[in-house]
C-alpha cells in the first residue's frame, strides 16, 4: 500500500489539528460529543493526551471539508456514521470512493455503477454511462440493417429500402 508508514503512526491531538484544518478545541468538543473520537488513545481527564489514527486523520479530513462546504454537523455525522456501516472492518477501498456534495445531499461513490445516498440511511443509487446506452443501441440498429438487408432480395435497378 502506498501509505503503509503513515497508516501505522499514531498522532498527537496537535498534530491531528495541524492535520486536518481543525483547531484542537474543535477535536476536543468533537471527542466529548462522541462525534469523532480518537482510537488510539482517548481522554482520560484533564491534561490527558489524545492519539488519532492515520483513519481518524482521513474521517477529519472529510468532515472539515464538508463542514466548509456547507454542510450542517447532524448531517455530518450521518456521513460519518454511515461510512462507518459502509467501511465496516476497514476492508474498503476508501481511498478510491468518491463523495459527491450536491446541495444538500452527500452521496458515496465507490464505483462507476453504484453511489450510495448518506443521508438517506444508506440508500442505493445505481449509476449507468449513457455511452453505453448509446453503444449497444448503436449495434443494435446494425444488427437489424443486416438482418433487413438479407431479408430483402435486392431488385435490379430499384432502390433499396434501409431500416435504421
Amino acid at each position: 500500500m502506498k501509505f503503509k508508514s503513515e497508516i501505522h503512526q499514531s498522532f498527537s491531538t496537535a498534530s491531528a489539528a495541524r492535520l486536518s484544518g481543525l483547531s484542537p478545541r474543535q477535536l476536543d468538543h468533537w471527542d466529548r460529543q462522541g462525534f469523532l473520537r480518537p482510537s488510539l488513545e482517548q481522554a482520560k481527564g484533564y491534561g490527558s493526551s489524545r492519539r488519532y489514527s492515520f483513519s481518524d486523520i482521513v474521517r477529519l479530513r472529510v468532515a472539515a471539508r464538508l463542514r466548509a462546504s456547507g454542510v450542517g454537523l447532524p448531517r455530518i455525522r450521518r456521513c460519518v456514521e454511515a461510512l462507518a456501516r459502509l467501511d465496516e472492518g476497514g476492508g474498503g477501498d476508501l481511498a478510491r470512493a468518491r463523495l459527491l456534495v450536491i446541495g444538500n445531499r452527500v452521496l458515496w461513490a465507490q464505483s462507476d455503477q453504484e453511489v450510495v445516498d448518506l443521508l438517506k440511511g444508506g440508500q442505493l443509487v445505481l449509476v449507468f454511462s449513457l455511452e453505453d446506452a448509446v453503444a449497444q443501441a448503436s449495434g443494435a440498429v446494425a444488427r437489424l440493417s443486416e438482418e433487413s438487408e438479407k431479408a430483402t432480395p435486392e431488385k435490379q435497378g430499384g432502390s433499396r429500402t434501409r431500416v435504421l
